[in-house]
């Protein structure tokens, strides 16, 4: 009783939500739409009483003649039943308008709220599994639901009006027959309640083998993944992949649609039974001459209406239940509160960096992980230089990275700026002070200009600016050479797109890191798709973007390394080495006997192309 209770409370908090939100977004329309459910609630008692005025009418008439008096007694009531029948139709044809214009601003406002959600959630949140799946039910058919259960709420509340209108019509002929109408729908209705909770925990289970499903779509229909899945022939693999999960999902859908088939062809059963002892009575008073041919009339269409609407009215309660199940998802996943949040009172970040950035006994490990990524960890980096951080595969750089632009917070210990918490900071303006260049840029599908506007978009941008961050990067002549140069499409996604190499695009992120003018710069492996030659002339670039700011160089190229006026050796979460390149040289130590093993694999690959 109290889990009855509890799901009673939870269907009403959900609806109460629900048309909140609707009305938030299409408040007239959906005013206009709760007016139609009035009217057109009573309409159909009204079409049933003026049936019976209609066929007393006629009978009256039978045999009387064509006279104005006589055609006059059928023609007004036949004339109001045209009124109604009319009204009807245009109410429906309204309501299909109010539906359409309701689906369409409640699809793209909650779209609105699930895109904002999704940038206010933490970054950790999408290092989650958990998380995707919370997302994919949120978004799986989330403004189809919201309407879904205001509909049928209307619709409860409309079948109501009508039930009470068939309930009066009926009650003259015996209070036992609006009891019955219900007791008749009441099997259907277990059959939809059992049905729908069933598909909602399905629904519910099967959320991660659905993306799965459209991972493997991915995988055999995207640009990114084409070259690959033909070199290696994986394309048969994907495709088996997919349809065997498909085959899985299918037939547990198939077995659910079964139960409800069988189910409801029970339920119906009764209810026609129901209905056909109902009618025996019926008849047996229009024999017995207690009834009229237009009381038969009435009763049928009564009887039978109220049926369908009774049918309909718990229909409406089990489709509320089911949309509230899956509408829940929606409201969960809006709820998710950040932890990276601003403090009550921020202090102001600094125009630029003074003194230093420094951890300072940091310890950190992802959330619902043991393992510790840093522990107690300590780091300057000097206001000003260059500092390059090196090491193998897992000692924890990117984690730097992450830490610093406040992706996430340590578990303990300190990071500061010029002396200042970063916890201390509001997160934007935080982060408004850091550019990074990622070891894979992005590749934003827009015009090359408006690409490297992306770098800063609250700034004011000419395109003398635009084109001074490309010139800085080394991207500018290539941009030149484009079809419609910087108004030029790129990637092939869209339509008259072109696309740039892996190093090209990574110029182009330089160049919104040029046009940021950031004061702390971020580098995670800036040169990983670039040749040689590209890369001597990044280099030199690059001190000029790093002039008078503070650089932070994540990279396994000591030749990108050397250029720092500092480096940090890092292994297992820990800083191993410091030093600048000649000192760690001299040194003989980790860093010396990596920058010998890459000079003499360097040495070879020259020699086997010719080039010594």
């Amino acid at each position: 009783m109290n889990s009855q209770i509890r799901s009673a409370k939870t269907i009403l908090n959900n609806l109460v939500i629900t048309v909140r939100l609707v009305w938030a977004a299409s408040g007239y329309w959906t005013l206009a739409w709760i007016l139609l459910l009035l009217v057109q609630g009573l309409l159909p008692g009204v079409t049933v009483y003026l049936t019976r005025y209609v066929v007393n009418s006629l009978v009256a008439g039978v045999g009387a003649g064509i006279s104005w008096d006589n055609i006059q007694t059928v023609l007004i009531p036949v004339g109001l039943m045209a009124v109604v029948l009319l009204l009807t139709q245009f109410l429906q044809g309204a309501s299909g308008l109010i539906s359409t214009a309701q689906s369409e601003l409640v699809q793209d406002h909650i779209s609105e709220l699930i895109h904002k959600q999704s940038v206010a959630i933490d970054y950790g949140c999408y290092e989650s599994s958990e998380y995707y799946d919370q997302l994919e039910r949120a978004r799986g058919g989330a403004a189809g639901r919201s309407l879904a259960l205001l509909e049928s709420t209307g619709s409860l509340a409309q079948n109501t009006i009508t039930l009470f209108t068939m309930a009066a019509i009926l009650l003259p002929y015996g209070f036992w027959l609006p009891i019955i109408l219900v007791i008749s729908a009441l099997p259907a209705f277990y059959v939809l309640l059992r049905v729908n909770k069933l598909q909602y925990q399905w629904s519910q289970r099967t959320t991660t083998q659905r993306r799965w499903l459209m991972y493997y779509d991915l995988l055999l229909t995207n640009s990114a993944t084409a070259a690959e899945v033909r070199l290696f022939d994986f394309g048969d693999y994907f495709q088996s992949l997919y349809q065997k999960l498909r085959r899985q999902l299918r037939h547990e859908q198939l077995k659910l649609i079964k139960e409800q088939t069988l189910g409801r062809f029970v339920a119906g059963i009764i209810a026609l039974f129901v209905t056909g002892c109902a009618l025996a009575w019926m008849g047996r008073q229009v024999l017995l001459g207690v009834l009229t041919l237009g009381d038969l009339a009435l009763f049928y269409q009564a009887f039978n209406q109220g049926q369908g609407i009774v049918k309909s009215l718990l229909d409406n309660l089990a489709q509320i239940y089911r949309n509230s199940l899956f509408i829940s998802n929606l409201f969960d996943f809006l709820q998710i509160q950040p932890q990276i949040v601003d403090p009550s009172n921020p202090v102001p970040v600094p125009s630029t960096l003074k003194q230093e950035i420094r951890f300072d006994q940091v310890t950190f490990r992802y959330p619902g992980t043991e393992e510790v990524v840093l522990e107690n960890f300590n780091l300057t980096i000097p206001a000003g230089k260059i500092v390059a951080i090196v090491g193998d595969n897992g000692a924890g750089k990117s984690t730097l990275i992450k830490l610093l632009c406040r992706f996430y917070d340590p578990d303990s210990g300190r990071i500061e700026l010029d002396g200042i918490n970063l916890c201390e900071f509001a997160v934007t303006k935080l982060r408004r002070l850091i550019t990074v260049l990622f070891q894979s840029p992005i590749p934003y599908y827009t015009t090359a200009g408006e690409n490297i506007a992306l770098g800063d978009i609250t700034a004011v941008s000419n395109q003398t600016e635009i084109e001074a961050a490309a010139q800085a990067s080394g991207i500018h002549d290539k941009i030149m050479r484009l079809p419609l140069g910087y108004n030029t499409m790129l990637g092939k996604l869209f339509p008259s797109g072109t696309d740039l190499s892996g190093g090209q695009w990574q110029r182009l992120a330089l160049a919104r890191a040029f046009f940021r003018r950031a004061q702390i710069i971020i580098l995670d492996e800036p040169t990983s798709a670039m040749d040689p030659w590209a890369e001597y002339d990044w280099l030199e670039r690059f001190r000029s973007l790093a002039a008078g700011r503070t650089a932070v160089v994540i990279t396994h190229r000591f030749t990108l390394a050397m250029q720092a006026d500092m480096i940090h050796v890092m292994r297992a979460g820990r800083i191993v080495e410091s030093g600048n390149h000649r000192e760690l040289l001299t040194l003989g130590g980790l860093y010396a006997q990596s920058w010998q093993a890459q000079m003499e694999s360097s040495s070879s690959q020259k020699i086997e192309n010719g080039i010594v």
